[in-house]
């Protein structure tokens, strides 16, 4: 209850604060919605000229669309730090988080939001209602599959980044991680095989985030909801572990300063 009520206050705060420039967010948001749309339009015009790419039609595409940027636009507006984490380290910021009695890495990651999130977040519920997989039980399978890609984004981006503990400034890396996850979470894991498959289900878990939530709304199955679930959880407790294991390392950054 108590983190609970911390993150209610972080997020109030933020919102607070994104709306002192209110022209800017919503450039931010109007914007971030154009660009997804603008990466959509390539399967728009593959499918003009394609009926499918291996079972995958244009709406599968929406829907997989859907999934990925909700995931994505949640977990960079309401934890926006989860994209600077290996900087926050690397320069010593965690003091203040460190002072004060409120679990460090959830205090450090919902501490900052990014306005374009709420684009995505618009332009993925949107791209859902467009898809024509619509219906009660869907919209909640779309719903877990939503919370599951959260989860990975934000697991495996903080257990990358807090190798910065081990390694000094590893931003260069949590980037490459960044890019390889969003990218590879827009495309189906029928595209691939092999070794490149296994690679997408576990060392870069994309096909968790995108494509294996994406069939999942279309059809329940009790064998993909514990897959979804069971990797979801294993990635959020060995990241907190990781990142509370560098902790003991952490070297302090010797500075006074305020956060707003």
């Amino acid at each position: 209850m108590r983190n609970l009520q911390l993150l209610s206050a972080l997020w109030k705060a933020n919102l607070q604060s994104a709306m002192e420039y209110r022209a800017a967010f919503l450039t931010q948001v109007i914007f971030m919605m154009l660009n997804n749309l603008a990466y959509f339009m390539f399967w728009v015009l593959y499918f003009d000229k394609f009926n499918s790419v291996r079972g995958w039609t244009l709406q599968d595409m929406m829907l997989l669309f859907a999934v990925a940027a909700t995931a994505w636009g949640i977990a960079a507006y309401f934890f926006g730090n989860f994209t600077t984490l290996s900087e926050i380290i690397s320069l010593g910021r965690l003091d203040y988080y460190l002072s004060l009695p409120r679990p460090v890495l959830l205090h450090a990651l919902a501490s900052r939001s990014l306005g374009s999130g709420m684009g995505d977040l618009i332009y993925g519920v949107g791209s859902y209602f467009l898809s024509g997989y619509v219906s009660v039980d869907g919209f909640l399978r779309f719903l877990v599959g939503v919370a599951v890609g959260v989860a990975i984004f934000l697991s495996f981006l903080t257990l990358v980044q807090s190798l910065s503990f081990w390694l000094g400034n590893s931003t260069a890396i949590s980037q490459l991680a960044l890019s390889a996850l969003l990218t590879f979470s827009l495309y189906p894991r029928s595209l691939f095989d092999g070794a490149a498959k296994f690679i997408l289900l576990t060392i870069i878990p994309a096909s968790l985030i995108g494509s294996i939530p994406a069939e999942f709304v279309k059809s329940f199955s009790w064998p993909v909801l514990l897959q979804l679930l069971a990797s979801s959880a294993f990635l959020l407790t060995a990241s907190t572990w990781v990142f509370y294991r560098g902790l003991r390392r952490y070297e302090s950054g010797n500075s006074m300063q305020v956060e707003v």
